[in-house]
Parts: C-alpha cells; sequence; structure tokens
C-alpha cells in the first residue's frame, strides 16, 4: 500500500469515526499531494518517494507556522500546527538516530576522503544518499553535522 493510498483510507476511517481534527488535516494533505501533482505543466501521478517529499514539506511548514505562533503568543494555533506536523509526521519513514546520523557523517567523510570544508558538498551528497537508504534525515541538521565533523578533523 502506498503512502497516498494509507492517507486515503485513514481518510474514510476518520471520517467514519467522525475525528474532525484528523479528517481535516489528511484532507489538507490529500489536497497538497494533488496540487503538487498538478503543478507541472502536465499533471502526473507521483510515486511514494515524491509523495513522502510533499508529506515532509507539509511537516516542515507546520512546525514553522508552529514557532511563529508560539512567539506571537496564540499557543491555541501552535498546538493545533503542531499536532497537525506530528499526524503528517506518522506517515513519513522514522527519522535517523543522533548516533546513525553520526555514523553516516563518519562513513561520508571516509569514503570521499575529505579534509577540509571545501569538500563539504561532495560530502553532503555521499552523507544523502547514504542516509536516503536507512530513514529520514533533515538536510540542516545533516549539515551542522558534516560542518561540525570536517572544522574538528
Amino acid at each position: 500500500m502506498t503512502t497516498l493510498e494509507r492517507l486515503t483510507a485513514d481518510l474514510t476511517t476518520s471520517m467514519k469515526a467522525r475525528d474532525a481534527f484528523r479528517t481535516n488535516t489528511l484532507r489538507q494533505v490529500i489536497g497538497a499531494v494533488r496540487a503538487a501533482e498538478k503543478s507541472g505543466p502536465v499533471a502526473v501521478e507521483l510515486d511514494d518517494d515524491q509523495v513522502q517529499a510533499v508529506l515532509a514539506s507539509e511537516v516542515k511548514k507546520r512546525r514553522e507556522s508552529a514557532e511563529i505562533y508560539t512567539t506571537a503568543g496564540a499557543t491555541d494555533r501552535a498546538t493545533t500546527e503542531a499536532g497537525e506536523a506530528d499526524l503528517i509526521e506518522s506517515y513519513l519513514p522514522t527519522a535517523l538516530s543522533e548516533a546513525d546520523l553520526d555514523e553516516v557523517v563518519a562513513a561520508a567523510i571516509a569514503e570521499t576522503g575529505a579534509t577540509s570544508m571545501r569538500d563539504m558538498g561532495a560530502v553532503m551528497r555521499a552523507a544523502q544518499a547514504a542516509a536516503a537508504g536507512r530513514g529520514r534525515v533533515d538536510g540542516t541538521v545533516l549539515s551542522r553535522r558534516v560542518k561540525a565533523a570536517l572544522s574538528a578533523g
């Protein structure tokens, strides 16, 4: 079952259960996926990786919105956005742990033979490729880890 099929099935279940929060969130996410399918000059059907990229983008948007609402003092809206982000995140692969992330960075540095910050691009490419097969990773977090590792070594 693809991610989109799971989202659709869960939407039906949440509608039957009259779970308004879950129903609304799933409708928004499915709408975002459909919009991404139609965003180019020709409508295409997204594969599972592309659907998950849309979901990751939706999570990021909601986390940023929650942060803005918290700063503005709108805690109820921040809580809603954070809850939506958590719900959407449950459809994504699990994030790499810090130990796994350090392992991926060390392997990428060894693989590329990197010795300085000038090699960061090559290390990032290798680390992202290695991390893709193991789980989800935030590019910003990965970048910080690579910078720290290259600066220290």
